[in-house]
């Protein structure tokens, strides 16, 4: 029996300039961090004492004969890539799916790296986030970035840039103190809505009229990464500089598509912005999940106040990614 556990992302900057359509011309680069919210994935072999021969259980449940009849595409074409058989599988989450935290992708890593490991076998981060890009953008024939992939794997706040050749992964590095401070100046919360984030990508492109000025707002929202890293590594600078970024950043993310707010969304970020929050954004693609405020200490109390009819969900940093929690071998006798 395996048992993984993956993290959650939370992306700052440079959301959408991850897009290969947009990075394979003009260069992506994204500010992201993992947090301390995780999926499991628990895979077995499945004894041969049943009329099917794999066995799923996520939101709903599965008992097929044949992985060609799985419904679920990213675990159907995941067996069908790594040569899956018999299996036991079990997914469940600390938080919600499709609420812009890259938990469809999460998945896709962590259930990866639990085949591979039933199987003996140890792979890199890197070949974890490659398979799990494949998997769901190439096999599974979903819209969107990279980006989710990546951080799952490798976990920790990174900049990641994209380019022609593929992405490279660089950590950042802070002094514990100040990413301390980064971290409980952020507060997060449940706007109620979940989207499929693939649907999101969909719309948004849809209701793009002018395609030249999306790329302008992309090509800004990319150099605000580079702003954006000066202002973590540098202890000069007031940290909160980057709550006020995260809100100019947010601003011009609405310009790239109809979909990536509502009037809904826009009330609750207008409120938490008027109760104290120097800045913050919607998380993913857009359209609902949870909301991430910069917010002063001596301000937080009166953000939590005047936001008391959404979630608040407390967080901490992570830096270990994807990895394997429990590993027990198996013995069949068959």
């Amino acid at each position: 029996m395996i048992i993984t556990q993956t993290p959650f992302r939370m992306s700052f900057f440079g959301g959408g300039t991850d897009m290969e359509e947009f990075f394979r011309e003009y260069g992506g680069a994204v500010i992201s961090t993992t947090f301390d919210k995780y999926c499991y994935v628990n895979v077995r072999h499945l004894p041969p004492f049943f009329d099917y021969s794999t066995e799923l259980a996520y939101s709903k449940m599965e008992r097929v004969s044949d992985i060609e009849e799985i419904i679920h595409p990213a675990i159907r074409n995941a067996m069908q890539m790594l040569n899956m058989k018999d299996i036991r599988l079990t997914y469940e989450a600390d938080l919600p799916a499709r609420s812009g935290l890259g938990t469809s992708s999460s998945f896709a890593v962590g259930m990866l790296n639990a085949f591979y490991a039933l199987e003996g076998k140890y792979v890199s981060k890197k070949k974890l986030a490659d398979d799990a890009i494949y998997l769901e953008r190439k096999l599974c024939d979903e819209v969107g970035g990279w980006q989710d992939q990546i951080a799952a794997s490798f976990g920790g706040l990174n900049r990641i840039n994209f380019n022609a050749n593929g992405y490279e992964v660089l950590p950042i590095i802070i002094s514990p103190e100040r990413k301390e401070k980064l971290n409980s100046n952020l507060m997060m919360f449940f706007t109620g809505f979940t989207r499929l984030s693939s649907d999101v990508q969909k719309a948004n492109a849809a209701s793009v009229k002018d395609e030249k000025a999306k790329i302008e707002s992309l090509k800004e929202m990319l150099s605000l990464v580079d702003e954006a890293e000066k202002i973590l590594v540098d202890n000069n600078t007031e940290l909160d500089e980057f709550g006020r970024l995260l809100d100019y950043t947010w601003k011009l993310k609405r310009k790239t598509g109809g979909a990536v707010s509502t009037s809904g969304i826009d009330e609750l970020y207008d409120k938490g912005i008027r109760a104290g929050a120097i800045g913050g954004k919607l998380l993913g693609a857009g359209g609902g999940g949870f909301l991430v405020f910069y917010v002063e200490k001596d301000k937080q109390e009166n953000v939590r106040k005047k936001m008391s009819n959404l979630l608040s969900i407390p967080f901490m940093f992570e830096d270990g990614g994807t990895r394997v929690i429990h590993y027990s071998p198996e013995i069949q006798e068959i």
